[in-house]
């Protein structure tokens, strides 16, 4: 037993002096020359007066050059002075990021809000080019009473969201005494006009809750479909919820004989009870049944 643990213990100092032999060398980086490149170094003539230098000596040497390049590179970094601040010329910086962004910011809202101001301008705008909202000339009422009596009684103006009817010229004196000048012009164009009746243009809407009223081609009368009021052919009221006639839009001749309607002027339509025309129902209701008012 005590062979074998002095074996091993040479052992172990064999290996450890190997180790700090081998640590040594890598670290000072010199190695060993084999014979054959000793004699070939020897051989070499372009060597000159290096020929008597061994190569331990050589990579000694060199060794010691890459030392001192690395110490002067030390030396230089930690002796060398700070730059000087120098501030950048604000033509060449520009805007910072910051700036860039809150101007983007601020130009998206901007437009953002001319965009809605412009769509809430054109919404309110009154169109002046033609249709609902502006004066439409309609065409002659010799053609436009011609154009009623071929429609059952009726004509509607998509345009102007309008029906046009046939005002009697016997009702003329009662018209006179409840309706404005501006209903007038149309409804006594009969008479101005030596024809056999005027016109009337309602609008489409029925007081009430604003349904699109049409008309009923048995009753002869304009009967709305979503609660059941009821007007005559020219718009008074005849029955159902709705607090007063037909609203109407303001009428002018021309000196041509021609109707202009202004759809922009809404007049309200005549209060319960007003029947200037005096006309019945001519046949079935389309819409339930007729509760009268007084």
């Amino acid at each position: 037993m005590i062979v074998v643990a002095v074996v091993a213990g040479v052992l172990l100092a064999a290996i450890a002096v190997f180790a700090v032999a081998r640590s040594r060398q890598t670290s000072e980086a010199v190695g060993v020359l084999s014979r054959e490149t000793r004699s070939r170094d020897a051989a070499n003539t372009e060597l000159g007066a290096e020929e008597q230098l061994t190569g331990q000596q050589v990579e000694k040497a060199a060794l010691l050059e890459r030392k001192n390049a690395r110490a002067e590179l030390v030396v230089a970094a930690k002796g060398a002075p700070p730059a000087a601040y120098v501030p950048a010329d604000p033509e060449t910086l520009g805007v910072t990021r910051r700036q860039f962004f809150n101007r983007s910011i601020v130009l998206m809202f901007g437009l953002g809000l001319a965009g809605f101001g412009g769509a809430a301008i054109a919404f309110l705008w009154p169109q002046v080019s033609g249709g609902f909202g502006s004066k439409i000339k309609v065409g002659l009422v010799s053609s436009l009473l011609a154009d009623i009596r071929a429609g059952n009684g009726y004509l509607y103006k998509a345009e102007g969201r309008m029906w046009l009817t046939e005002y009697p010229n016997g009702a003329a004196e009662k018209a006179a005494a409840t309706y404005s000048p501006a209903e007038l012009s149309g409804m006594l164009a009969g008479h101005n006009l030596g024809l056999d009746g005027g016109i009337v243009a309602l609008y489409q809407k029925c007081p009430h809750l604003g349904c699109r009223v049409p008309s009923c081609v048995t009753s002869q009368w304009f009967e709305c479909p979503c609660h059941g009021s009821q007007y005559n052919q020219v718009g008074e009221k005849k029955g159902g919820p709705a607090p007063r006639g037909m609203d109407r839009f303001a009428m002018t001749i021309g000196a041509d004989g021609s109707l202009t309607v202004d759809t922009g002027t809404i007049i309200q339509g005549p209060p319960i009870g007003t029947n200037t025309t005096g006309q019945e129902a001519e046949g079935p209701h389309c819409i339930g049944k007729i509760k009268a008012h007084g």
